[in-house]
Order: C-alpha cells, then structure tokens, then sequence
C-alpha cells in the first residue's frame, strides 16, 4: 500500500527521536531518512524502523464493545497500535485484509464470551495467538505463521474466549471468469 507524505514524516521523525536516543549512528540516521523522505510503500518505511522500540501512544487504543450483536470491520479502516475487543453474544469479524496498518506490530485483546472471532491478515502478514485461550468450544486456530518477519504486519492476539474460539488467516482467492 502507498505511503503519504505524513506517513513518511511521521517516520523521518521517529528515526530522528532514536538518533537523539544513541540508538543510531549519524551515519545510519542519514542512510535511513534519504529512505524514508522517498519511500513508496508502508513495507519500505517498516523497514526502516522495526529494529526500534515502538513508543505506545495512550491515544492510539480503541476499544470495540457488543452485548448482543455482530461486531465487524473491514475493507479500508484504520487499525490501531492496540485494539481491544469485548463481545458478550455476538461473533467478531476483524478483517484487516485491505485495512490501513501504520505500525508493525498491532495488539488486539479479545474478550468473548459466547462467541468466536475470526481475524483476516493481509498477505504475507503473521500472528501470534500464544496469548490466547479458550476455555470451552473450539481452539484457537491459524493458518499463518508466527513468528515475526521484517517488513510484515506483525499481529499478537491475546485474550480469552469462554465459549467460543478463534481463527486466524489471509483473505479467501476469488476466480474470476470472463
């Protein structure tokens, strides 16, 4: 996904706070910033700093809440650092598939009790669910991997399901036929 020019400046400034930090060099500084200032897509800009503590902002928390309903999101929405998810009765539907994902590492806390979620990745993105339990019903369940890989979206799910469970997997191909 193409980046805008405040996604690059937001990154400019980052790498400028961890020079200022000592966690780089003058030199690796400058390398990195000539990279950001004329980057394209978010994979070029996560590059640049996934070798970085990510500040949390207390801003950037969202939480999502339902008693009885469905709760989804998808197509272009903008996923925070941190979601938390709490679902009484209902199922959740988190597809992040072509969602807008600003940060490499994204924490979804879920709190289900009859229900069960199901999280979409983009391609080439990954999840960990080792903070994930259920206690009745079914497993957690993944069908992408795990561990942490540079340039990817990096998703750590954690949280419980009650009686319910949790999937986790990249978008479904669609064949067209003319």
């Amino acid at each position: 996904m193409r980046v805008s020019d405040e996604d690059r400046e937001r990154t400019a400034q980052q790498l400028q706070l961890a020079f200022t930090e000592g966690r780089l060099t003058h030199l690796e500084l400058e390398d990195r910033l000539e990279i950001a200032l004329t980057a394209k897509t978010y994979g070029d800009l996560l590059g640049l700093i996934t070798d970085l503590p990510v500040e949390q902002p207390v801003d950037d928390v969202v939480t999502l809440e339902s008693k009885n309903g469905h709760l989804k999101r998808s197509g272009d929405w903008a996923v925070p650092r941190r979601l938390r998810v709490s679902s009484k009765y209902g199922s959740v539907e988190l597809d992040l598939s072509e969602a807008v994902i600003t940060h490499p590492v994204v924490d979804i806390e879920l709190d289900l009790t009859y229900g069960s979620a199901k999280i979409v990745l983009p391609e080439g993105g990954v999840a960990n669910l080792d903070a994930f339990q259920t206690d009745w019903g079914n497993t957690a369940t993944s069908d992408v991997p795990s561990r942490q890989r540079p340039g990817a979206v990096y998703v750590v799910v954690s949280g419980r399901a009650k009686y319910g469970g949790l999937s986790v997997r990249y978008p479904r191909k669609r064949w067209f036929t003319h």
